[in-house]
Order: structure tokens, then sequence, then C-alpha cells
């Protein structure tokens, strides 16, 4: 039987094409290893792949994380995986985060607005949008068992030493770009950590061989 493979938007399968995987160090892939086995063990016994990328406030990382890494699994073919994201704390997800994602070619719609706004994020025509907003990783939102937790940041994997219903616990952590906030480049360095983890997150996804 053939897959039907989900095409994602023209703008984000352009950044995505200009990717070169050879920019990633060895250290680093060393670190997405245990990420690449954990879904290839998954696909291999036929089940479903849950990601919950958690950094400290749901605000930035885990979010571009959460998104970049549900848009690579629909580019290379991956299907039954659901990506999450939670904090050690909720907050707002950071309007730059989603401006910077916007850039990046997704469609991005304010289902409700106020302190923790919620949004639709779209890469795909056909696809259910990823839902951003800020919840603790622990969240009735999130999956209870059955997934892969990915700290994203380098306070929340030493702040959450251990993370109930998780079968793995995997360290990849991001610098952030919160250093940059209301600074001449805060623009360039957001866009620089989204297209450094979704260069990270589809070298992932690529290195998983579908049955």
């Amino acid at each position: 039987m053939t897959v039907t493979k989900t095409i994602v938007f023209p703008e984000i399968e352009k950044v995505i094409r200009a990717f070169d995987f050879e920019t990633i160090t060895s250290e680093r892939k060393i670190i997405l290893q245990p990420l690449i086995d954990f879904i290839q063990n998954k696909v291999t016994n036929q089940q479903e792949i849950r990601l919950n990328l958690i950094c400290t406030h749901n605000s930035r990382r885990s979010h571009l994380s959460q998104v970049w890494a549900q848009t690579a699994a629909a580019h290379f073919n991956i299907k039954n995986v659901f990506c999450y994201s939670g904090g050690t704390e909720a907050t707002a997800l950071f309007p730059m985060a989603a401006k910077t994602l916007e850039q990046s070619g997704f469609k991005i719609k304010t289902i409700a607005a106020g302190n923790n706004p919620i949004y639709a994020i779209k890469y795909s025509d056909n696809e259910h949008p990823v839902i951003g907003f800020s919840k603790t990783y622990d969240d009735d939102f999130n999956p209870k068992s059955e997934f892969v937790a990915i700290l994203t940041c380098s306070q929340a994997d030493g702040g959450c030493p251990f993370i109930a219903g998780a079968e793995m616990r995997i360290p990849i952590t991001f610098e952030d770009p919160k250093a940059f906030d209301n600074t001449s480049q805060q623009a360039e360095k957001y866009q620089e950590r989204s297209l450094q983890i979704a260069t990270e997150m589809c070298y992932v996804f690529s290195q998983i061989k579908s049955y």
C-alpha cells in the first residue's frame, strides 16, 4: 500500500531543502543519536511516536522544537508522530518565536488571546495544525505515558531529573535566543536558533528508515 506523503507549504519546503546536514558537528550528531534510535525503534515496531519537548518556560526553544519536529516528520514521511511541548512552569509563547516561524513559511492563527495566547500553527494545507501555547510538561494536554522527554534547555535538564511517564529522557539543549531580546540582533538570533533546531530535527527524521 502506498502511503501518501504530506506536502508541506512550498516556503517551508524551500527552507528545508537548503539545509546542509554536514554543518552539524559530530558532537551534535552524537547528542541527537539517542532520539534517532528511539524513533527508529518505534517505527520498526509500528508504534506511535510521542515527543514531548521541554524547556523551562515553554516560550521559545521548546515550541520551535515541537513545530519543527512535527514538520520534519511530515516532510520525511514518518507517520504516527505526535509532538508536544511543555515547561517546568507555564508563561506564554513569546511573540518573536511565532513571528520567526511565520518568516519560514508557517501560517499562524491566534485562536485565543490573553496572557497565554493559543495559536494554530500550520505547516501543510491538509494536516492538523500544531496547537501552540505555554503549559507545564505534565499538563493534561500532553501525554501521560509512552513518550520521550526531550530537554531543550540546560535549566530544564537540571531541573527535571525525573519526568513521570517518560520512556526515555534525552537532553538536546539549545542556546536561548532570549538573551538578544530588545536588541538590534533579536530577529537575526531568533532566526538563527530556529534554523539550527530545524536543521537538527530534519537530520533526525532523515535518518529514519520506514518499512
